[in-house]
């Protein structure tokens, strides 16, 4: 297999939204084929691009159009080739990719776990009772009044930077994050502490990085599979198959998290009522290989136990 590799005079763009948190994605993923081709940084051009997601910040996304947002102008540059390689955070991508690209590259896996964010308190128990909670997760939100219907939940929009500066001006006594974004970020100072998976179950992909690009590009499939990372591959099939079969949305509160112990898969999954006033969780265990398989039966089965009104909330 020859590859050609990029150089300064032919970069390979790379394609990713702006915020902080995207560019330290982009940048990661230019370092690993830097280290993995011994290449220096000028054969990587870092093409920064505007997405919808990020230029409205006013209102909730599900009422602007979901999760496609934040993907939608970059990999309409990635088919008309004025980038080679979109990045994406795999938690904000559709389960299915538009026609000519593919989603077959993974960096390792960073921490799945939601990250409880305050200046004075360290968890959701120490939140006293009609706390102003601020998320823009519909997953979060439902979970938190899952468990604390007493709280109450407002809307936080915007980048990590952002969401702080809320906190500070009292908007909210609380957010959640990514405990990922905020590794990946080096945000040491912010008052985070991770929530454990078996008390808040995170998003479906959540801390995985995912690469993007067109399905004719043989050379580029070449040089992304020399920085694959095989098991958060194996883990994202079985969670998307799950997701994919759910249908999920960011109108639809999913969490899902699969993990790994030997040759052996565990899945867990959780459908809520937007509200909170219902959870039904239900996990699958088994050979790796059968992972999609896993997916689709644990979120047919969340289905059938759901019934056709479960989700509706207007």
């Amino acid at each position: 297999m020859t590859v050609k590799l990029p150089s300064p005079d032919s970069p390979l763009k790379i394609g990713t939204r702006g915020s902080p948190l995207a560019m330290a994605q982009a940048f990661e993923t230019r370092a690993r084929l830097m280290q993995a081709f011994d290449l220096p940084e000028d054969a990587f051009s870092i093409v920064v691009i505007k997405v919808t997601g990020d230029m409205i910040q006013d209102r909730a996304l599900k009422d602007i159009g979901g999760k496609g947002l934040f993907t939608r102008e970059i990999e309409e540059d990635l088919l008309s080739e004025k980038i080679d390689i979109a990045v994406h955070s795999m938690k904000d991508m559709p389960t299915l990719q538009p026609d000519g690209l593919v989603l077959d590259t993974y960096l390792p896996r960073e921490d799945v776990r939601d990250a409880f964010v305050s200046p004075t308190l360290s968890g959701i128990a120490d939140l006293a009772q009609g706390a102003v909670v601020g998320t823009s997760s519909l997953r979060r939100k439902a979970q938190l009044l899952n468990r604390r219907p007493d709280l109450n939940v407002v809307e936080f929009r915007g980048n990590v930077q952002t969401r702080l500066k809320k906190l500070a001006d009292g908007v909210a006594e609380c957010t959640f994050l990514a405990s990922a974004g905020l590794n990946r970020l080096k945000m040491d100072e912010v008052p985070a502490t991770p929530i454990e998976a078996d008390e808040m179950l995170p998003a479906v992909a959540q801390g995985a990085i995912g690469i993007e690009r067109r399905m004719a590009d043989q050379n580029t499939a070449d040089l992304l599979s020399a920085i694959h990372h095989i098991e958060t591959g194996q883990r994202l099939t079985a969670e998307r198959s799950f997701l994919l079969t759910l249908d999920g949305s960011c109108e639809t509160p999913i969490a899902g998290l699969a993990e790994l112990d030997g040759d052996q898969l565990r899945l867990r999954g959780e459908v809520l009522r937007p509200d909170g006033s219902e959870s039904l969780a239900g996990e699958r265990s088994g050979p790796i290989a059968d992972g999609a398989e896993m997916g689709r039966a644990l979120a047919q089965e969340l289905l059938d136990r759901a019934g056709p009104k479960f989700f509706e909330w207007h």
